[in-house]
Order: structure tokens, then C-alpha cells, then sequence
């Protein structure tokens, strides 16, 4: 009979790092494609109202947001301290609202100006007179369609 001896040396094989390089690069593609960078800096305050019942609006593309709200300290020294109006990263007189929102409007392509919504981002300590007459321009270009943004919670928590 034969002996049969068996190897108590035995060795793993070195796990190849050759690809680590391309995967590396290929997940900072990845998200360097993927990442939206956030565009509008905020210079109204925005603290928005609680409420229960909400929505999510999907399509994103569609929207034109207006912020209402008292300008932020470095900006209260040159516009005083009553509520403003911006869009994206400007303030908007009250007289040149309408001519700023149709034209962020036809900013849109062509096929979706018909959908537009105009998202409305209004401060609690806002003025609600503001906020009308804001209402009034949007229905005089016929912008009909209006989204209150507020944050999920507690509608009662606004009487505050």
C-alpha cells in the first residue's frame, strides 16, 4: 500500500487589485453626472408653514418657484425689513413680476409651458396682503395652476 500525505502548506491565492482602479473611476463618473447642484441661494427668510394633509409633486421640470419673505439680515439693511419677492436668485418688483414669471415660463421647453406650476414658498410672518396681490398678477397672465409648499406636520403648531 501506498501512503498518501497530505499538504499542510497550502496557500491561498493573492486577490487581483488590477480592475479597483476602474471601478474607482467608474463610481466617480457615476456621480459626478448624477449629483444636481443646488443653483438658488436663499435670501428671503423661509420659514414655512406646518400642515397635515400634503402632496409631492413629481415632476420637478415643471415648476417655477416664487419665495415670499422678509429679505435676510445682510440683504434688511438695503431693502428694509417688509417682504419681498424672489425668484431664483433675484428680487422682483412688484410691477416686473409678470414680465419675470412669463418669461421664466417660456424658459421652459415648449411642450411643457402648458404644465407649468408655479410653486409658491411663503414665509409664516409673510404678509398675507403681499401674498394676494401676488395671486392677483398670476391670475392676470393666467397662471392658474399654484402649489402652496409647506412642511409635513402639525397644522396647529402655526397659530404659534
Amino acid at each position: 500500500m501506498s501512503k498518501f500525505k497530505l499538504k499542510q502548506n497550502t496557500s491561498r491565492p493573492e486577490v487581483s487589485t488590477a480592475s479597483l482602479p476602474d471601478i474607482v473611476f467608474i463610481l466617480l463618473f457615476f456621480f459626478m453626472t448624477v449629483t444636481v447642484m443646488k443653483d438658488n441661494t436663499l435670501k428671503v427668510a423661509n420659514e414655512l408653514p406646518n400642515a397635515s394633509e400634503i402632496e409631492h409633486l413629481d415632476k420637478k421640470d415643471r415648476i417655477v418657484t416664487i419665495y415670499i419673505g422678509n429679505p435676510k439680515k445682510p440683504f434688511n439693511k438695503l431693502l428694509g425689513s417688509e417682504a419681498k419677492i424672489q425668484i431664483d436668485n433675484n428680487f422682483v418688483d412688484f410691477e416686473n413680476f409678470e414680465s419675470v414669471i412669463l418669461e421664466k415660463i417660456n424658459e421652459k421647453p415648449e411642450h411643457l409651458q402648458a404644465f407649468v406650476t408655479i410653486s409658491l414658498k411663503i414665509d409664516k410672518k409673510a404678509s398675507m396682503g403681499l401674498v394676494m396681490d401676488v395671486k392677483q398678477k398670476l391670475r392676470a397672465i393666467n397662471a392658474l395652476k399654484i402649489n402652496y409648499t409647506t412642511n409635513e406636520g402639525d397644522a396647529f403648531l402655526n397659530m404659534e
